[in-house]
């Protein structure tokens, strides 16, 4: 963790020196959570969006599923996503969800495309994914802010 931390701050006053904004910055808003429309709140925190997509947390406040849905690994979007939320690299993920597979928990289903999320999303009650910023977002899905 210290590496990392270290890391981060040699990457942020790299970007700083050279005038530019740090590559991190830009992972935070590559992305946005989307929600099926019956789910509710118009906020989520990081925390409990890392817990529902390393499925900690299996149930929405009101008691339904929480179903979440993947990007592809070599998705862009999962690399924002997977940095900025879960704090860890995508094979740091992969290895966390070979452990828990060899316990009977299944990870995530993964969709190729943000169309593919989008129609997931839409289709399944309390389904909650994310797709670039700049997808196109039917009414049958909202995105959530993420509160921190």
């Amino acid at each position: 963790m210290l590496r990392r931390s270290l890391l981060l701050s040699v990457l942020v006053l790299s970007g700083l020196l050279a005038g530019q904004a740090p590559a991190v910055a830009a992972s935070a808003t590559s992305y946005r959570v989307i929600v099926h429309h019956q789910v509710k709140g118009a906020r989520i925190s990081r925390e409990a969006l890392s817990s529902i997509f390393l499925k900690q947390a299996p149930k929405w406040n009101d008691g339904s599923a929480i179903l979440p849905v993947d990007q592809s690994v070599r998705s862009q979007v999962r690399r924002s996503f997977s940095g900025d939320v879960l704090m860890q690299g995508i094979p740091e993920v992969q290895i966390y969800w070979q452990r828990r597979m060899s316990r009977g928990v299944t990870p995530p289903p993964v969709k190729a495309t943000d169309d593919d999320v989008v129609a997931y999303v839409a289709s399944t009650p309390g389904a909650i994914g994310y797709v670039s910023s700049t997808a196109l977002l039917p009414e049958s899905v909202r995105p959530v802010e993420l509160a921190d």
